[in-house]
């Protein structure tokens, strides 16, 4: 099926997004990972995009030798804490919709799935993601690992994987996908990333889902070296001091 026609967001991100999905979209509502897929970002920067994933495998291949005694020392008191595995697998949706295992330090107890569907309606965040403050699945230690970041350090292998990036758009569970919308679709056009737009800019203080995707699509349309660099660099004082964390 063609997608030649389809229009991605441009100078006003939100109104031309939203026109996807009211327009264009009508010709491939069966596959809305189209409008990803139609958007190549290796094409558009090619060069910029090859120096991009050699930071990404350089800097995640030296952030974890760096880190190695912290991330033994978390495993050992996550352990010591309480039962269940030190590390969590979730399956999360990346580029062009492709699944693959993410890792973290396990910050819930381990009967945290079976319970979501308990705390639901207790969801801070319109559809499409669930965030809630105090949640009760989260362990005395994993609300210290989660005000630090600490708990996604581990996703520094699936960058060392290429499943991830640095930077870019947080990767979804595939289940959170059936409250998308058609334009939303399109934060699927990039890896994901440990940090992003959306990180730097309100985080847990952003309860309207459309707009983290807003600031996902103003990433991928706006993507250079330059603003990965600033990101990253904007994501130090939000993970020291503890901004804006859930």
């Amino acid at each position: 099926m063609s997608t030649e026609t389809l229009r991605v967001p441009s100078k006003n991100i939100a109104e031309e997004a939203r026109k996807i999905s009211t327009s264009d979209f009508h010709r491939v509502l069966e596959d809305p990972l189209s409008i990803a897929i139609n958007y190549n970002v290796y094409d558009l920067k090619p060069y910029q995009w090859f120096i991009k994933r050699g930071i990404d495998y350089l800097g995640s291949g030296l952030g974890l030798l760096m880190i190695l005694p912290l991330l033994l020392l978390v495993g050992l008191i996550i352990r010591m804490e309480s039962e269940g595995p030190v590390i969590y697998k979730q399956k999360r949706v990346g580029v062009n919709g492709k699944e693959f295992e993410i890792y973290k330090f396990r910050s819930m107890h381990t009967n945290a799935e079976k319970l979501l569907y308990q705390l639901l309606d207790r969801n801070e965040v319109s559809s499409g993601m669930f965030k809630m403050q105090n949640d009760p699945r989260v362990t005395r230690v994993g609300k210290w690992l989660r005000k630090f970041s600490i708990d996604e350090l581990p996703q520094l292998l699936n960058v060392l994987k290429g499943d991830m990036s640095l930077v870019g758009p947080r990767p979804p569970i595939k289940t959170e996908l059936q409250d998308y919308k058609h334009w939303h679709y399109f934060r699927f056009a990039t890896l994901p990333g440990l940090t992003g737009l959306w990180q730097v800019n309100g985080r847990s203080s952003i309860k309207d889902f459309d707009q983290v995707v807003e600031l996902d699509c103003e990433y991928i349309r706006k993507w250079s070296l330059w603003l990965d660099f600033k990101l990253l660099l904007k994501t130090v004082p939000v993970v020291l001091f503890a901004k804006d964390t859930a």
